[in-house]
């Protein structure tokens, strides 16, 4: 693609950018900035190539965002977003620490064979609005994370283990309090839990008085600790399990549902 002095000029001067930029040679990536790298937490662009996903799987399926069910006609998606105003050219996308955020993109063909895509956040000014304004990736009774939203995310999630090296582990957490449940004693558990879990972590109301907590590790040894942890609270009953090689994420959910 570049010759060593071409391609270091160009890392140069893409990695001085802000915004994420993606260079493309027909559907492959072939070169990413630093800020892109910082997004997906990832240590280089080969660690990023051994997922094999499409590119554009990581796009988050929202209504209000361009993503691969908008795609008609065969096109690619380079090609669908183009014939999109550019207002419309917005998609989501999910970091490493499992927040949805909003970019504008912008695709740039003028250099033959290779597509340069920049991906400017507009978070604040897209995201806040729909997606925390709603409280559509929030449970309102409890605070916690809404199990519609988890839904939709499952694949990214899945991706961001792949490329931390991670294994996914979850525990089902059923509240077994004396009084009835209420959206107080709800949002109390979620505050308290809270404290006991790290930031990117992912606390699901799943149902009622059910959620689940979904989380990284790096061995069953290690999910096998915070399950130990988790035993300390008291009103609780947990079932706790980790992924298996190559599982899904909806495959461990439902096999805990069928160990409850």
């Amino acid at each position: 693609m570049f010759d060593n002095k071409c391609l270091a000029l160009v890392r140069t001067i893409i990695d001085l950018q802000k915004d994420l930029v993606v260079v493309f040679e027909g559907d492959t990536v072939v070169l990413t900035n630093k800020a892109f790298n910082r997004f997906f937490n990832l240590a280089s662009l080969e660690s990023y190539l051994l997922s094999g996903e499409p590119f554009v799987n990581h796009f988050v399926p929202h209504p209000s965002y361009f993503h691969k069910d908008k795609i008609v006609d065969n096109l690619s998606w380079f090609e669908a977003m183009q014939e999109l105003l550019e207002i419309d050219r917005v998609v989501s996308m999910v970091n490493s620490r499992y927040e949805p955020l909003a970019f504008s993109v912008d695709i740039n063909d003028e250099v033959k064979d290779l597509k340069i895509v920049t991906f400017e956040d507009i978070t604040q000014s897209l995201i806040k609005r729909i997606m925390i304004d709603n409280h559509a990736n929030v449970d309102e009774k409890s605070g916690a994370y809404s199990k519609s939203y988890f839904m939709q995310i499952l694949q990214s999630y899945e991706e961001a283990a792949v490329f931390n090296e991670k294994i996914i582990a979850a525990t089902l957490i059923k509240l077994n309090f004396n009084n009835a449940l209420n959206e107080d004693s709800l949002q109390e558990f979620t505050q308290d839990f809270k404290k006991m879990i790290r930031e990117e972590d992912m606390l699901v109301h799943w149902d009622n008085d059910d959620f689940i907590l979904v989380y990284l590790v790096d061995t069953k040894a290690k999910a096998n600790q915070v399950t130990q942890k988790l035993k300390s609270i008291s009103n609780c009953e947990f079932i706790a399990t980790t992924q298996e090689k190559n599982e899904t994420l909806k495959s461990i959910v439902k096999r805990l549902s069928e160990m409850s």
